[in-house]
């Protein structure tokens, strides 16, 4: 296991008392300096691989390294908000970061710091029983980030958060990233991993189904659709499922949408106008993350026999 990784896990299994298996053999590894995308459809093991992480869980079989040293060695280096954030109510937000930057044997001061990075310092004397869920949200990761962490896990950080709080903990997220620290991001809202991971991992089952860039995963699911408006559309129907390089024509609001290669998209407009079809509109679209996410974790994609991931995990990664 090198060095030039934050946290490194090795066939990794997690068996709970009564055969539940919540993590399978799972091998990742997050680089330094990256923020890695954790997905996976609720009941996947994301919460139950970054509790052992931290230490709060131990795998049944495996290897895990963080930070190059067993769970649990490093914690002065790293900062985790998993599952819901708890504090003492009566006291106030800037209270309770003050009491744990003392357990973390940080300044006083750091508290102030952080809940100026997550946007609470206008409420920051407000009792934590006050707070909204996205405010305990943002206290959750103001208190992860106090040690001002190498590695840095966060289990949903945005569940509760408005719009405004979304966009302002995704731009958090990339100045983490472009500082150098090492985020560890497992969320639902598959927009905001799209714009702040460089990587993505999907994990379903327990186990490691693709990893890869955001561009990588899409891409795995085939080459492209074009979308076309044309007229007459009953002649574009025709001419294009008359071209062997074109896969499926459906007709979707309107528009053609053709399963094709999106290179192909001028030599489709010549043989279109060609046959006598006026072309309005001709454009790529691209397959989505959440198209990739749901074709990765379906129940055919990642059955019991599943033994490897998905085609779209590089050497580097392994």
């Amino acid at each position: 296991m090198g060095a030039s990784f934050a946290a490194e896990l090795h066939e990794v299994s997690k068996r709970y008392p009564g055969g539940v298996t919540a993590v399978d053999g799972l091998s990742l590894r997050v680089r330094e300096g990256e923020v890695l995308g954790f997905l996976g459809p609720n009941g996947a093991g994301k919460t139950t691989t970054m509790r052992m992480l931290v230490g709060l869980v131990r795998p049944s079989a495996g290897r895990i390294r963080v930070l190059g040293q067993p769970p649990g060695r490093q914690l002065a280096r790293i900062g985790a908000l998993i599952e819901s954030p708890t504090f003492y109510p009566h006291l106030t937000g800037r209270d309770n970061l003050r009491l744990a930057a003392r357990y973390a044997g940080v300044p006083d001061a750091a508290a102030d710091r952080v809940l100026d990075q997550v946007g609470l310092s206008s409420r920051a004397g407000s009792p934590f029983r006050t707070y909204s869920l996205g405010m305990k949200q943002r206290l959750g990761v103001a208190a992860a980030l106090l040690k001002d962490p190498s590695l840095l896990i966060l289990d949903e950080p945005t569940n509760g958060l408005d719009p405004a709080g979304v966009a302002e903990m995704r731009e958090l997220l990339r100045s983490l990233g472009q500082h150098g620290q090492t985020v560890l991001l497992s969320s639902h809202v598959l927009a905001e991993v799209e714009q702040v991971c460089d990587r993505i991992a999907v994990i379903d089952r327990g186990r490691l189904v693709a990893e890869g860039t955001p561009d990588e995963l899409r891409g795995a699911l085939g080459t492209g659709v074009l979308l076309i408006d044309a007229d007459p559309i009953d002649a574009a129907i025709t001419c294009l499922r008359g071209d062997d390089r074109v896969r499926a024509v459906d007709q979707v609001d309107g528009m053609l949408r053709v399963s094709t290669d999106p290179a192909l998209a001028a030599a489709l407009n010549r043989r279109l106008v060609t046959a006598g079809v006026d072309v309005r509109e001709l454009r790529a679209l691209r397959h989505s993350l959440e198209e990739a996410f749901l074709e990765l974790t379906a129940p055919a994609a990642a059955g019991p026999e599943q033994a490897e991931p998905a085609a779209v995990t590089t050497g580097a990664n392994r």
